[in-house]
């Protein structure tokens, strides 16, 4: 049964954690905590487990970005029900083996489940369904994705969705359906949104 109370909500908190992870240079630290992080953009994402199948394609999607996510100022952490050991073996599992190599985000035990129970992604079986938590400075959470334990997710739209809420947040307009960084926005009124439509909506 899931303490509805706590789960993450989208313009509100986002649940803090402090659990036992793999930091991207490797080394394990018994008390993560998320709230450290505070100050920056968060992509928080769930996966299933370790040493599975779509697991893998995600994870080292993620990595391959880190760079952009850098960019923008965004700490990458992923959290599944594994073991920090399990964790630090598909590290050291090479990619051509069926494992991740060193990837360069933080990588969280959740053994209980806990954390997973709390962003309301926790399975009746026990693994985490494939959630992606985008949080601002203040970790509020702005965005939500959650796909089903068969359905890779597609790592550039969380790209694309950070660019938007930093638009937002820097200069006050709101962002249209497909935007992409450097298209054009809206401001909130009727009368953008007329001459959006009139200049754009077609292409939509």
């Amino acid at each position: 049964m899931q303490n509805t109370t706590h789960i993450v909500r989208v313009a509100r908190r986002a649940p803090g954690f402090t659990a036992a992870a793999v930091r991207g240079d490797g080394s394990i630290d018994e008390r993560f905590n998320l709230a450290d992080l505070t100050g920056r953009y968060v992509a928080l994402f769930f996966w299933p487990l370790d040493h599975t199948f779509v697991c893998p394609t995600e994870l080292l999607a993620f990595d391959h970005r880190l760079t952009a996510f850098d960019k923008r100022d965004c700490a990458v952490v992923g959290v599944s029900i594994d073991s920090v050991y399990s964790h630090v073996h598909w590290r050291d599992t090479p990619v051509e083996q069926g494992g991740i190599g060193p990837v360069g985000f933080t990588m969280v035990s959740d053994l209980r489940g806990s954390i997973a129970e709390q962003y309301g992604v926790r399975t009746v079986e026990g693994p985490a369904l494939r959630g992606t938590f985008l949080l601002d400075r203040d970790l509020v959470c702005r965005h939500i994705l959650i796909n089903d334990l068969n359905l890779g997710r597609d790592v550039d739209e969380t790209l694309r969705t950070l660019d938007a809420l930093q638009h937002v947040e820097r200069f006050g307009e709101v962002c249209p359906a497909n935007w992409h960084e450097g298209e054009a926005a809206m401001t909130p009124t009727a009368d953008s949104t007329a001459r959006f439509l009139q200049m754009h909506g077609a292409a939509l």
